[in-house]
């Protein structure tokens, strides 16, 4: 595949904060946003050449005192008016022209970012860079958290209240679903995964072709039939030695440059039009090193090169 090397169409950028962490089973991943713009996120975005608003988080609904929860799915009240809120915002932002760049949070998040993105496109790809599928629904999770049933209720699979944000169901059909760098799945996310006939290339594919194999099929997937693509990306696909701070960590990540040349390919592709990234969880942290790392990736999504 031969790829475009042109940058990315300069389109204003808005940086959506989410700071939620009520999808997952560790508290912290709240701070991620703040901590990824602290590192210096806008003045990296400013010198790449883009315009940069940060929104500020009053968007979010105060949820509190939102007692909602089942075993199976855990605080989806609160994720629930969250990702309802979200994804008004991200739709805005696409209805504006403007690229949706959301930091997280948890990955349950990208329920909204997804269903906002989704509100603009007629055949959204969506890209997933995670350790994990997040394909699982209140009837296979073995934890209860929402944000390991994020791209199932995309898919259309799950409580059907999810499933229903933002009023388009599903979000995004398989066929435009590439997971990259999987390596901890449970049973009932592999069901779905082979059921649906989604693409996944795992840490072993990764391994055994290489990172720019795997990312080149990777983007002839998702933008094939597309008219936008969307990327979540989870910081945990990173190997912890790399980015400590994240609260599900999974030995045999990406490294340095391999997580750094899957953006670089993405920007010379310039096929992304939203974005999420997540779980950057600044109190596991080693000093700010993840949320450092974080913006760094954004910068070689965004065009930042070598040379």
């Amino acid at each position: 595949m031969s790829l475009n090397r042109t940058a990315q169409p300069k389109r204003p950028i808005t940086v959506i904060p989410v700071p939620f962490d009520w999808g997952a089973s560790r508290r912290g991943a709240a701070e991620g946003p703040q901590a990824i713009i602290l590192s210096g996120l806008e003045r990296k975005l400013q010198q790449l050449g883009f315009s940069c608003t940060i929104e500020s988080s009053r968007y979010l609904p105060d949820v509190l005192a939102d007692i909602r929860s089942s075993s199976n799915m855990r605080h989806w009240g609160k994720t629930l008016s969250t990702v309802e809120a979200l994804a008004h915002k991200t739709a805005q932002a696409v209805a504006a022209g403007q690229f949706p760049l959301v930091l997280g949070g948890d990955h349950s998040i990208a329920i909204g970012s997804i269903a906002g993105a989704a509100q603009g496109r007629q055949r959204l790809g969506v890209l997933w860079i995670d350790a994990h599928g997040d394909l699982n629904t209140p009837d296979t999770t073995p934890s209860g958290n929402i944000h390991g049933m994020s791209l199932a209720c995309c898919l259309g699979h799950g409580d059907s209240r999810f499933v229903a944000v933002s009023g388009q169901q599903p979000k995004v059909e398989p066929d435009r679903v590439v997971l990259v760098g999987a390596r901890q799945l449970d049973p009932g996310e592999r069901e779905l995964i082979r059921a649906l006939g989604i693409t996944c290339f795992t840490m072993h594919d990764i391994d055994r072709y290489g990172m720019a194999n795997v990312m080149e099929k990777a983007i002839r997937i998702v933008s094939d039939g597309t008219d936008g693509v969307h990327l979540s990306f989870d910081i945990d696909s990173v190997d912890p030695g790399e980015a400590p701070g994240t609260g599900t960590r999974v030995r045999g990540g990406f490294q340095y440059r391999e997580v750094h040349l899957a953006m670089e390919m993405l920007a010379e592709a310039s096929i992304i039009t939203s974005a999420d990234i997540v779980e950057v969880n600044p109190l596991l942290d080693n000093g700010y090193r993840t949320a450092r790392l974080a913006v760094e990736l954004i910068a070689s999504l965004f065009g930042e090169r070598i040379l």
